[in-house]
């Protein structure tokens, strides 16, 4: 049994709020968990206090066991410390382009390059 920390959606349509929780990785999104340890509200401001609530002993324990954050919680973990702050930077492999865009990229820019070596 694998360990996942992620988000479970509640709320209205078009009002998502989120709960954390440790859940097993093979059960449903929103369906049974083993336990609850935070919350996330989108539609608060991004300073506001509320828009994430964290119960870090519980997290610290779980990941003790060995629970692995998704990429978007494994964010909040990493800006409340509990864990290594992931780079944001990096393109996610999912978005990233496939091998046909990217020759068709190599294409144009050799192509630019060379245009602006001639008119030079």
């Amino acid at each position: 049994m694998s360990l996942k920390i992620r988000l479970a959606r509640g709320g209205a349509k078009k009002r998502p709020f989120y709960s954390i929780v440790i859940a097993d990785s093979r059960s449903p999104r929103d369906g049974r968990f083993i336990e609850k340890v935070g919350t996330y509200n989108p539609m608060l401001a991004k300073d506001h206090p509320e828009r994430i609530t964290l119960k870090s002993e519980r997290l610290k324990h779980w990941i003790g066991v060995g629970a692995v954050a998704t990429d978007r919680v494994a964010r909040f973990l990493g800006d409340a410390g509990l864990v290594a702050k992931p780079s944001y930077n990096e393109t996610p492999k999912k978005s990233a382009p496939k091998a046909k865009a990217q020759e068709r990229a190599k294409i144009e820019a050799d192509r630019a390059a060379a245009a602006a070596e001639a008119g030079e």
